[in-house]
C-alpha cells in the first residue's frame, strides 16, 4: 500500500480544514442573508449580477457551480423580484440576468454585514499571514485546476 508523504499528509489535513471552513462560511452567509430573503447561494448569484448583465452559464463557470443550480437560483430570484431576465444579443436562449432595485437593496444590506464580519474576524490575524494564506490557497486552486485525474482507468476491483 502506498504511504502518504509528509506533504501529502498536511495537504490532506488542509483539505479537511477547508471543508470545515466552507461549512462555517455557508452557515454565516445563510445567517446574514436570511433577513432579506436570500441564502448563501442566492447571494453568490446576486454578487455576480451586480457587476452587469450576465447569462447563467457564465455565472456557473465563474462560481464553479452547475448551470442547473444557477438556473434554479436565478428563477427563484426572479420570482422574488431580485433580478429580471432580458434578451441576450449574443445568444438566443441564454437570457441575461439583471439586478433590480429590490435585489440591489438586499445585496447592499448583506455586503454591509459581510464587511463588518470580515473586519472583526481579520483583526485577529496579521495582514502578512493573511496575504500569504491567500497566495498559497490561490496556488493550490491553480494546481487543482491543472491536475487532470484520469478516471478512465481504475485499479479498483
Amino acid at each position: 500500500m502506498l504511504e502518504i508523504s509528509p506533504k501529502g499528509k498536511i495537504f490532506s489535513e488542509i483539505i479537511l480544514e477547508v471543508f470545515r471552513i466552507n461549512r462555517l462560511l455557508l452557515d454565516f452567509g445563510d445567517r446574514i442573508t436570511e433577513p432579506v430573503g436570500l441564502s448563501s447561494a442566492r447571494w453568490q448569484v446576486l454578487g455576480v449580477v451586480e457587476h452587469g448583465a450576465v447569462p447563467v452559464p457564465q455565472i456557473a463557470r465563474l462560481m464553479g457551480l452547475t448551470r442547473q443550480a444557477v438556473q434554479q437560483t436565478a428563477n427563484s430570484l426572479e420570482e422574488e423580484g431580485m433580478i429580471h431576465f432580458t434578451e441576450n444579443p449574443n445568444h438566443l436562449r441564454a437570457k441575461l440576468l439583471n439586478i433590480t432595485p429590490k435585489g440591489r437593496k438586499a445585496l447592499d444590506y448583506v455586503q454591509s454585514k459581510q464587511k463588518e464580519w470580515a473586519n472583526r474576524i481579520s483583526e485577529k490575524h496579521r495582514l502578512e499571514k493573511l496575504q500569504t494564506l491567500y497566495r498559497e490557497l490561490s496556488a493550490i486552486k491553480e494546481n487543482l485546476e491543472e491536475d487532470v485525474l484520469d478516471t478512465s482507468e481504475s485499479d479498483y476491483d
